[in-house]
Parts: C-alpha cells; sequence; structure tokens
C-alpha cells in the first residue's frame, strides 16, 4: 500500500505540455479601477468557457490618500491593483488589465509575471504540494524559455492619454516606513530605526484572513503607543482563495489541509508593498523598510529550471527591482532591508536581547488563534518549533511571547526529530548544534544524522551579490553595524566559497554611495559642478597604475558629445557641450560603485547649419564618427565592454549613431547613443512650447538651474517656427527628420519660447534626465553583453 502518487510513462513525461494542464482560465481582467479618497476598488472577472464570474479586490485607508481626479493617483491604484492577478499568468490565456499603464508599468508587470510563473511552476508543481490533485500532482520538469502562458493586454480607460507629467516625488530620506507584520524581521527594523531616531512609520496590512493574526498583538500595541501607526486593510486572502477555488487541479478541501506555505500563489510581498505606496506618497517618506534576512536571497536549479527558490520577493534582487522602478516612475522611495547581513537566528537574537518588549509581540505563526484579548501561536507547525528552537538557542525564554511549557516541549521534541525545511542546512546544523549544547536536545538527533557547527551563523556576513555593505544607505551603516557587532561573533565577508574575518568599520565600502536615492543631494537633481563629491571616475583625471586598477573593477565608460554653435542671442555658445558634460559626471556620481568612468568631453560637433551665425565652429559628419569610431575602438582595448554615447546635441545623431554601428561591428561590445531618448517623453509634458527645439523653453531653463549668471535675460525674445506642412513640425509625433540652416526658419537663431524658461522648470527637466540615465546606466552596468542581448532569468 503506497500514498504515492504515480507517476505518468516515460513517454509521457517527455511528451506532456504542463502548459495544457495549467492553463485553464480563458481570460482574467482587472479593472477598471472605482476609486475613492480611502478606497480602491478593482473587479476581478475570471472567463471561463463563455462563462463570467467576477469578484473585488478591495483596499480601505485610515485617512484620504487618493485624488480620485488625479492621473498620478489614478495610475498609481491601477498598479495596486494589478499586483495580485501576477500570480496567474500560468493559469489564462490571457490578463487584461484594464486602466493608465505607461510603458514602465507594462514592463514591470510582463517582467514581474514571467518570473513569478517560473517560479510557481517548480515550486508549487515540480515540487512536493499537499494542496494539488490530479495530472497537476505530476507534471514533467520541462525547460523552457518563458513559463508565462497568459498575455498580457493592457487596455485603456476613458482616461487614456491622460498619463500623469512624469515628476519627482517629494520625499524625505529621514522618513522611514517599516512594513510591518508582527514578525521578528520587521519588529527589529522598527527596534532599529527608532533607536537611532529616525522619523520611523510603523505600517500595517490588514490581510482579510487569519493572517492577520500575525500581525494583532503587534499593530495593538503599535497604535496605542507608537505614532504614526497606520493600517491598510485589503481583502487579497479572500480574492486568493476565490481564485484557489476556480482551479480544477486544487484540492477542494484547501483550506483544511494543514501547511506552511500558500497552496499557489508566490508574489504576495508586493501586494502589500503597492498598498503602503498611496501613504508614502502621502506622508513624503523617502525609505521603504521590508524584513528580510540573508538566506532569503537564493539562486538555484531544480532539474535544470533556474529559480530563486520561491523567495523573490524576500530577495535583494526585489529590493534593486523595485527601487530601480521607483526612479523610473520618479517616486523617489527606496527599498531595502537593514537585516540582509544577519541570518534568522542573529535577527532573533538581537530582538530579544536588544528590543525584549518587542519581542513579547511576535507572532510569526500563521495558525495562530485568539485566546481573550491576545493572539497566541499553534505551538504545532514548522514556524513555531522554529522560533521556540531559535529563543531557546540563544537563552531566551519563548514563554514570553506565547508559548506555553507544552507546546515549548513539542516544538524542541519535533525539532529534534525532523528539523527545519525553511532554513539553509547550515543553520539548520548551527541551531541543533547549539540545543544540544544547552542540553535541550539530544547530541546525535540531527535528522540529517550530524549535527555541524556553522559558526558563520551567528556572524554578520557580507557578502557582495546577495548582502554587500552598501546595500543601506550611507548614513544607516556605521550605527547599525555596531549594534550587529554587540551581539555578532564578529564579521566575515565572502571571497569565493570561503568567509574571511574583516572589521566592516574599517572599511572603504562603509562610505560607497547607495544607488537607489533620488532625493535632492543624491546626484538625482541639478548641482553645481564644484559640488560632485568624489571624481574618481573621471578618465583624465587618473594616472596610468591608477587607471588601471580601475579599469579592472568597472566595464561602462561614458562618453560626452556636445557642439560649439550659437544659441541665441541670451545662451552661451558652449551650452551643448557644457550640459552633455555635466549630464554624463552627475549620473556617473549618483551610480552605484564601481562607476562607470565618463571620458574627456568631445566639444564640437556638426553644426554647420549655424555656419550663418558667429561663434559657432562645426566639424564634418566624417570627422565626427571617425573621432568617435577612434576612442570607441581604444576605449574597447582598454577592457571596456559597455560604451554610452550622451549626445547634447541633435545635429550630432547622424554620425553618432554611424560611429556607434561600426565600434559594436569591430568591437563587438555594447554602444548607445542618447540623444535625450530616456528622458525626452517626460521633459515634453513640462514644455508650453511647440516646436521647442533650440535655445527656446527647454535649454533655456536648463541653463537657467546651473548657470543662471550666463543667461542674458535682457536678450530674451520668442520666435517660434511655423511650417506650411505639419509634418515638418519638430515636435510631431509624425514629424520627419529633414534638415535646413537655421538662419532660414530663425533670424534670432531661437527656434522656441524662452520667455516661458524658468530655473523651476529646469532643476525638473534635469531631475528626469539624470534619473533616467543613471537608472539605465545602473542596469547595464551590471548585466554581462549576453544579458544585454537576451533577456536572462
Amino acid at each position: 500500500m503506497t500514498n504515492k502518487t504515480p507517476s505518468p510513462a516515460p513517454r509521457d513525461r517527455e511528451t506532456a505540455d504542463p502548459a495544457t494542464v495549467l492553463r485553464v482560465f480563458d481570460r482574467l481582467e482587472v479593472g477598471p479601477v472605482t476609486l475613492a479618497p480611502r478606497r480602491l476598488v478593482a473587479p476581478y472577472r475570471i472567463h471561463i468557457g463563455g462563462k463570467t464570474d467576477v469578484t473585488e479586490l478591495i483596499y480601505v485607508y485610515e485617512t484620504p490618500v487618493f485624488d480620485p481626479q488625479n492621473p498620478e493617483c489614478r495610475n498609481l491604484a491601477d498598479m495596486i491593483a494589478a499586483q495580485a492577478a501576477l500570480n496567474y499568468g500560468l493559469f489564462c490565456s490571457q490578463i487584461r488589465f484594464i486602466g493608465t499603464y505607461d510603458a514602465t508599468d507594462r514592463a514591470f508587470l510582463r517582467d514581474m509575471a514571467e518570473n513569478t510563473a517560473r517560479e510557481i511552476f517548480v515550486k508549487k508543481f515540480l515540487e512536493p504540494n499537499p494542496f494539488l490533485t490530479g495530472e497537476a500532482m505530476a507534471l514533467p520538469a520541462v525547460r523552457q524559455k518563458k513559463y508565462l502562458n497568459a498575455k498580457l493586454k493592457f487596455l485603456p480607460t476613458e482616461s487614456e492619454g491622460r498619463f500623469p507629467p512624469w515628476r519627482l516625488w517629494e520625499t524625505d530620506k529621514n522618513r522611514h516606513c517599516v512594513l510591518s507584520s508582527g514578525g521578528k524581521d520587521s519588529l527589529l527594523s522598527f527596534g532599529l530605526i527608532n533607536e537611532l531616531e529616525r522619523e520611523v512609520h510603523p505600517l500595517f496590512v490588514n490581510e482579510s484572513g487569519r493572517h492577520w493574526f500575525t500581525a494583532l498583538n503587534a499593530y495593538r500595541h503599535f497604535r496605542e503607543n507608537i505614532p504614526r501607526t497606520g493600517r491598510v486593510w485589503v481583502n487579497s486572502d479572500r480574492l486568493f482563495s476565490w481564485m484557489l477555488r476556480r482551479m480544477p487541479f486544487i484540492r477542494k478541501d484547501f483550506q483544511s489541509v494543514r501547511h506552511d506555505e500558500y497552496p499557489i500563489r508566490l508574489w504576495t510581498v508586493a501586494v502589500f508593498l503597492f498598498g503602503v505606496l498611496p501613504i508614502l506618497r502621502e506622508r513624503k517618506i523617502g525609505r521603504l523598510i521590508i524584513g528580510d534576512e540573508h538566506d532569503t536571497s537564493r539562486r538555484t536549479a531544480h532539474q535544470g529550471i533556474s529559480h530563486y527558490d520561491g523567495l523573490y520577493d524576500q530577495s535583494i534582487w526585489f529590493d534593486n527591482t523595485m527601487s530601480r522602478y521607483f526612479q523610473r516612475k520618479g517616486w523617489a522611495v527606496s527599498q531595502f532591508s537593514l537585516l540582509r547581513p544577519l541570518s534568522e537566528l542573529l535577527i532573533e537574537k538581537i530582538l530579544a536581547g536588544r528590543y525584549p518588549d518587542l519581542q513579547t509581540l511576535q507572532i510569526s505563526c500563521h495558525a495562530a488563534h485568539k485566546d481573550g484579548d491576545r493572539i497566541r501561536p499553534c505551538g504545532k507547525c514548522e514556524k513555531c518549533r522554529r522560533i521556540v528552537g531559535m529563543l531557546t538557542a540563544v537563552g531566551k525564554d519563548p514563554r514570553r511571547c506565547g508559548y506555553t511549557d507544552i507546546q515549548i516541549a513539542a516544538c524542541l521534541k519535533a525539532l529534534a526529530e525532523k528539523g527545519t525545511y525553511a532554513q539553509t542546512a547550515s543553520e539548520a546544523a548551527e541551531l541543533l548544534n547549539m540545543l544540544a549544547e544547552k542540553g535541550r536536545i539530544p547530541s546525535t538527533s540531527s535528522p540529517t544524522g550530524e549535527s555541524l557547527p556553522a559558526a558563520e551563523i551567528l556572524r554578520i556576513r557580507f557578502d557582495p551579490v546577495i548582502s554587500p555593505i552598501n546595500a543601506i544607505p550611507v548614513d544607516l551603516r556605521e550605527p547599525l553595524y555596531r549594534i550587529y557587532g554587540e551581539y555578532a561573533q564578529g564579521a566575515v565577508r565572502r571571497a569565493g566559497q570561503r568567509w574571511i574575518e574583516f572589521d566592516p568599520l574599517t572599511d572603504p565600502e562603509m562610505v560607497a554611495p547607495y544607488p537607489f536615492e533620488l532625493s535632492p543631494g543624491h546626484g538625482a537633481t541639478a548641482q553645481p559642478p564644484d559640488t560632485l563629491q568624489n571624481t574618481a571616475y573621471l578618465w583624465g583625471e587618473l594616472c596610468w597604475p591608477d587607471a588601471e586598477e580601475r579599469f579592472d573593477e568597472v566595464d561602462t565608460v561614458l562618453l560626452p558629445v556636445g557642439a560649439m554653435e550659437q544659441h541665441g542671442p541670451h545662451l552661451p555658445l558652449d551650452t551643448d557641450a557644457y550640459d552633455a558634460e555635466y549630464l554624463a559626471r552627475c549620473v556617473a556620481e549618483a551610480c552605484s560603485d564601481p562607476k562607470p568612468m565618463v571620458l574627456p568631453l568631445i566639444p564640437y560637433g556638426v553644426s554647420y547649419h549655424h555656419d550663418d551665425f558667429r561663434g559657432t565652429v562645426s566639424i564634418d559628419n566624417d570627422t565626427l564618427s571617425r573621432l568617435v569610431y577612434d576612442i570607441g575602438m581604444s576605449v574597447a582595448r582598454n577592457g571596456f565592454r559597455k560604451l554610452v554615447i550622451i549626445n547634447g546635441h541633435g545635429g550630432n545623431s547622424p554620425a553618432l549613431n554611424h560611429a556607434a554601428q561600426k565600434i559594436n561591428r569591430d568591437a563587438r561590445i555594447f554602444v548607445c547613443v542618447d540623444s535625450g531618448e530616456t528622458s525626452d517623453v517626460d521633459i515634453d509634458r513640462l514644455v508650453e512650447t511647440p516646436n521647442d527645439v533650440h535655445a527656446g523653453e527647454i535649454e533655456t531653463s536648463t541653463a537657467l538651474a546651473v548657470r543662471p549668471h550666463l543667461v542674458r535675460m535682457d536678450r530674451i525674445q520668442r520666435e517660434i517656427p511655423e511650417f506650411s506642412v505639419r509634418y515638418l513640425n519638430f515636435s510631431s509625433k509624425r514629424g520627419i527628420s529633414w534638415y535646413a540652416h537655421t538662419e532660414k526658419i530663425s533670424a534670432s537663431g531661437i527656434m522656441g519660447d524662452p520667455t516661458k524658461a524658468t530655473a523651476a522648470k529646469g532643476e525638473q527637466m534635469w531631475t528626469i534626465m539624470i534619473a533616467h540615465l543613471t537608472a539605465f546606466v545602473e542596469e547595464i552596468k551590471h548585466m554581462t553583453l549576453d544579458e544585454i542581448h537576451q533577456r536572462r532569468y
């Protein structure tokens, strides 16, 4: 007699298509959202075989956070509503998002839907899952390029075209939101930030189901004692259960199955995280702290299929992805965990030792129950035996957070017999070793047959990939790492396969920039050149031995190219040259280490069309193209693999694109030309003037922001070109590229309206340009050429 499900025959396993079994919905539709100041309601419609079923995803806020008429609020609400749907890309032929989604939103949703589909396929169908029934219990491990079955469609609402203008949220980096749950990570994160005397906002997301029990003790305490505590109510648990009841491969009695994991979903944190963003926007909070430790960042493989072990939305890659998304959107929020260098055992030790009153609020059990006015843990699940084991191992009393003597004894007995499956092998081994040393379990009772200590578990662990020193902002590092050092057995950094002891407080990385801070003073807004900080990224300022050392660290280089030409009677001749070099320096300054190198400026460009105005110095297309080609080939010989040409003058584009093609052909490196493409769509929304292409509203505004002393305000005049053929308009989306001598179009050399220029507009424009180009460089900087050319999981 056996309980094992029979596997399909070998031939069936080889030919079976898992998508056939799993694609059970014709279409899932999300939206349109109904919005009120304190409420968001999003219909979720399932279409199956000509029948439609509908439910609603609802978020409710304690204070007004939305203006229903504001396009920015509607866009944010649409993105909040979309997150739960990303769990169902395996099961639908199509998912339709009805609302206002810009290109950044659509790219994010597609990437996360694909990522989640792969994670769910591996973790919920290839690995054992007690909630499954039928054919889905024995799917073959088919390696595919993509696992997303659904085609994502984005359908406009009546407000299509009313995309909000790109703007940087006004946030304060001293204001910290802790995404709070009542678990050890969020409790410790709150305690640490509060001790550092930073402004802290504990925000709880109240799930509609029993999972809220895990947060209830903490929420009640915080609500009564901690200012700025907030709560969002969401019925996501009901939505997830509603979807499960419509999946034929899920057991009908799934709600009665006792298990520590969800039946299907793996994109859960974002459902809560996006839900608190309206509060961050309203309160001007600049930092979003989630509570994830060292071992939640994992890359692994199952039968040749790479994945993140079901923990992507608890990993550092998730933090970085979200922070980059926020950058692109202009939402000046950075997301990170304070706890990346710590094991969960060390987290429990610090929490119980330093903040014992907070530790009494800890409930990590998803089967918790009410006992009078208090929530108590079940004392039977894997999480409970882990918590009891860790508290006992570090010499703390589990009764303080609700465990009874009987539960403690049962948890320790189960721990000795079964171990823990959520911890890494090294952490589980160290936990058992510590308990055995205290005489709380037999020393020979490891489920693996041995109990070997892993001393690094109780050390601060810095890994260059999953827990680098600069994974948190600079101002938090020294005080936090000092606190950790009081409880840890030293600090180690990974070198290959080994851990090496070192002192993080004396390490140069302690002052390395944090790459995701888009608030003023952190490289995201215009600054005078003399305020830029470290300039070791300037190619021309290095001695050759220093260059040799730096070039081994970085493979990305920026080449600014400008022009020396008339800019009307009011702007300096070097406007395009100055702007290109300034942008390149600001982007490098804002990037994380290792920063991209910045080559010396090429100040001359193809400007023959301005030759009728004195002061213009022009070179030939062939000359510029050849010069850039020679520079690019030399850069490649120096070992660089990514060249970003930053073009400050539109007339240079044909020559630069020609040179970029030749460099790519001959050196086989990545080469691109940015003539404003990364930011023009957002800058255009700030501009009132049509055909504003030269010395007008845009260029005068950016000059006023950084070089007001060189702008001759007494000479400003308006000269907006008008053409008899609409296809010749420079600002038309249907306009063709054409060429003419400027003097035939404008007697002053101006094409636009500089009278509408302001320094405030210029600061916004610089913010947009620097933020977008920094986000782009940050991404390619960390990629191999193979990853750039084709997306890799």
